[in-house]
């Protein structure tokens, strides 16, 4: 009964182990689905604004068309500066300093797009007309900034694309000349001695004919080439017709084996 009972405990034991383990594996589960779908959304969201901004920009004449215009403006460099960081940061490590800074710039950005966003709705046209040159010059700063790390780091990557395509057309140079380097002491020697030591000995002809390398043919040497029977899959039908052309008749045997 001791036994049993023990069996019973462990059993049980396992069973709540694995249960736990796979309430963890779906609280997990479900948070990475939750923070992906949150993600798909904040992109379908921010898409769906930068529509509607530059509709706005384009149909709304006066203060609230440029209040559109520059809150696109501020969205569109602070995006472009991100995904240029975000391609070269595999690459270059130094850029992850750039991304931080990025993202103190893009906090001030959403500061002041929540004060545009106010600012649009205001009804009082000579309110909107004082703040509105205000917010806009702090804008273009924002957008400056993240332009300047932008072009900074697309030079950077074109600089160091370009270096290691002169690295590597030295390290081809160098195998090219290598390849046109030969060392005239592993060049057969012309000299009497040697050729004489060289010479076959009478009668090895034969050994040395059947030990040499066989002749190798180029494929436009002209040596090697299919025949025309061989080509056309005549050859295995032409060789049976010839066999059979060579083979002796019973009379020519009968004539041989008589005489």
């Amino acid at each position: 009964m001791d036994a049993v009972g023990v069996l019973l405990a462990l059993v049980m034991l396992f069973g709540v182990g694995l249960l736990t383990l796979a309430v963890v594996g779906a609280v997990k589960a479900a948070k990475a689905v939750a923070v992906k779908v949150e993600r798909h959304e904040t992109n379908a969201r921010r898409a769906v604004e930068n529509v509607t901004l530059k509709a706005k920009s384009y149909t709304k004449p006066g203060p609230q068309g440029r209040i559109s215009a520059t809150r696109l403006a501020l969205r569109t460099s602070l995006d472009g500066t991100r995904l240029v960081l975000e391609a070269g940061l595999a690459e270059d490590g130094q850029l992850a300093d750039s991304l931080q800074l990025l993202a103190r710039l893009d906090a001030h950005a959403a500061e002041l797009d929540g004060e545009l966003r106010i600012l649009e709705r205001e009804p009082d046209a000579g309110r909107i007309a004082a703040k509105l040159p205000e917010l806009r010059e702090r804008a273009e700063r924002i957008t400056h900034s993240a332009e300047t790390m932008r072009w900074a780091a697309q030079d950077r990557m074109q600089r160091f694309a370009d270096d290691e395509l002169t690295r590597l057309s030295q390290e081809c140079e160098s195998e090219a000349g290598a390849l046109r380097h030969w060392d005239s002491s592993s060049a057969p020697s012309s000299s009497p001695a040697s050729a004489s030591a060289s010479a076959p000995a009478p009668g090895a002809g034969a050994a040395s004919g059947a030990g040499a390398q066989p002749r190798r043919f180029g494929l436009t040497s002209g040596g090697g080439r299919p025949s025309a029977e061989e080509v056309l899959g005549l050859a295995d039908p032409l060789a049976r017709i010839a066999q059979r052309l060579r083979k002796p008749s019973p009379g020519s045997s009968a004539g041989s084996s008589a005489g």
